[in-house]
């Protein structure tokens, strides 16, 4: 005679629990690896835009030693007059901040003082940074970071800019200076507030 077995399946409780520990898994791996491409496009960004800022440092260094390199020499090599248009930037008063409300909020526009470099040919741009929300031409779409484009007939700055701030020294023989407030913002997808960045290049104006 043939042994008959009993043969049991699994109950439906036993499968959605097994179906409900897997999605929690997935949900849970999926997160992690969410938060992972961001901390690394976050990382990636904030290097692309250092880089920039950099970049507009050195511009202002050379122009700056440019210039106290023509007044020893008594030449101009035609970056003199870049400085003094840096001097005319350069007010007493404060710097504009980032705007916050709760939260730290890149500017909709763009500060009257603002300027940004050339730092291909070391020379102010003619043009003034545009505002955070609009493309550099009308159907584009705006730059994922803050970064400088340089296009055929004009320089595009989406979230950079640089304030100058002047101060004579207090006198008595003091020697003046300008600080250059180089600034950074820009809203990166799934980071949350703004990010920021920015850095102070302080340059001593003998003329001041």
């Amino acid at each position: 005679m043939l042994a008959i077995t009993s043969q049991r399946g699994d109950t439906i409780i036993e499968v959605l629990l097994a179906v409900t520990v897997f999605s929690m898994i997935a949900v849970g791996a999926i997160a992690i690896m969410n938060q992972g491409i961001n901390s690394a496009q976050r990382s990636l960004e904030i290097t692309q835009v250092r880089q920039q800022i950099d970049a507009q440092a050195e511009a202002l260094r050379f122009i700056h030693q440019t210039y106290i390199n023509s007044l020893s020499e008594g030449q101009d090599d035609g970056v003199m007059s870049e400085w003094e248009k840096l001097r005319t930037k350069a007010e007493a008063g404060g710097v504009s901040g980032f705007a916050t409300n709760g939260s730290i909020n890149c500017p909709a526009i763009a500060s009257p003082r603002a300027f940004v470099l050339n730092a291909r040919t070391a020379s102010i741009d003619s043009k003034p940074p545009i505002s955070m929300s609009t493309p550099p031409s009308p159907g584009e779409t705006p730059p994922p970071y803050a970064q400088l484009i340089y296009g055929l007939d004009r320089l595009y700055a989406y979230g950079i800019w640089i304030e100058a701030q002047r101060n004579d020294g207090g006198g008595s023989g003091n020697v003046g200076f300008i600080d250059f407030h180089i600034r950074a913002c820009w809203e990166s997808p799934g980071n949350s507030p703004a990010i920021t960045l920015g850095t102070i290049v302080r340059l001593y104006d003998p003329a001041a």
